[in-house]
């Protein structure tokens, strides 16, 4: 039986991970809580659905005050994703939740978002020198900049929306893809955008997409209130002391074990899904009157 002191420590190490990497809040607390604490997939999902909007949270303020964020490409991004993680909630709720297949549905989509993650994490340099190639120089003055982003933002309102889309259900299913996915998207659609801005759109975005998807868990029983507690009290200490410590540590090889320890988990979601344990019949018992017992 697990108590507060692992919650405590899971928290530590997650926190310290998304402290030293930036990556690994929702990719690794949510396989934490199925493979080693055995918590129930709706429930661990919904878990980490606040815990990354509460732990994220506070990222966004920074964003914010730097002046990181571009806000057409957040609220575009709303407009795609809250509705789609509204309808995913209510097709899980009426259509998905009584199946027997609800645990195995959860699990497998879990395990194919961590495949992509930890993919994306392993190569994530490979990927940058690539978008890198496409990257135009960020224009001298940075007002400029921005509005021009703004309008580039409103041209691009449609793709926009179909990405928020695509994370919005696949985040509501898996509780991942809201950081890694959403920041490569942006970086396909917005080559010229400093990466700092890109990363500040997607966290403000991300803390949105997490609330509302588990806000909707919440409301479905699916968040374990203690739980969630025990692992912010020890993952808030520990991004503030990752972060930094973040300049001494030897990120990438962190990186790579990281994005490789996701890629193992997920394919071992995908090929050994947590599955509904059979329900057992009911054995019918046969009571014997002795007023309905015929002479022989």
């Amino acid at each position: 039986m697990f108590g507060p002191i692992e919650f405590i420590l899971a928290g530590v190490l997650v926190g310290f991970c998304v402290g030293i990497t930036g990556v690994g809040g929702g990719s690794l607390m949510t396989p934490i809580l199925i493979g080693l604490f055995r918590i129930e997939p709706h429930i661990a999902i919904g878990t980490d659905l606040l815990y990354a909007a509460i732990s994220k949270f506070c990222g966004s303020f920074v964003h914010a005050k730097k002046m990181n964020i571009v806000w057409p490409i957040v609220i575009w991004l709303a407009v795609g994703s809250i509705p789609a993680s509204f309808a995913t909630h209510w097709v899980l709720d009426n259509y998905l939740s009584q199946s027997a297949h609800y645990k195995l549905v959860l699990t497998m989509v879990l395990g194919f978002m961590l495949t992509l993650t930890g993919t994306s994490i392993v190569f994530r340099s490979q990927i940058e020198a690539l978008f890198n190639t496409y990257r135009k120089q960020a224009f001298p003055d940075m007002t400029q900049e921005l509005e021009h982003v703004k309008l580039q933002a409103n041209d691009k309102r449609v793709l926009i929306i179909i990405m928020g889309i695509i994370l919005g259900v696949f985040v509501t299913l898996s509780s991942v893809g809201a950081g890694a996915f959403g920041i490569m998207a942006l970086v396909l659609m917005f080559p010229n955008l400093p990466m700092i801005r890109i990363i500040g759109s997607d966290v403000v975005h991300a803390v949105l997409l997490t609330l509302v998807a588990g806000l909707g868990h919440m409301s479905s029983g699916n968040v374990d209130f203690y739980l969630l507690g025990w692992l912010l009290v020890g993952s808030i200490p520990a991004i503030v002391i990752g972060t930094l410590l973040s300049s001494r540590m030897p990120e990438k090889l962190i990186r790579k074990i990281l994005g490789i320890t996701l890629f193992a988990l997920g394919i071992n979601f995908m090929l050994n899904p947590v599955k509904s344990k059979p329900v057992q019949p009911v054995e019918s018992a046969v009571i014997l009157q002795p007023d309905k017992i015929q002479p022989v």
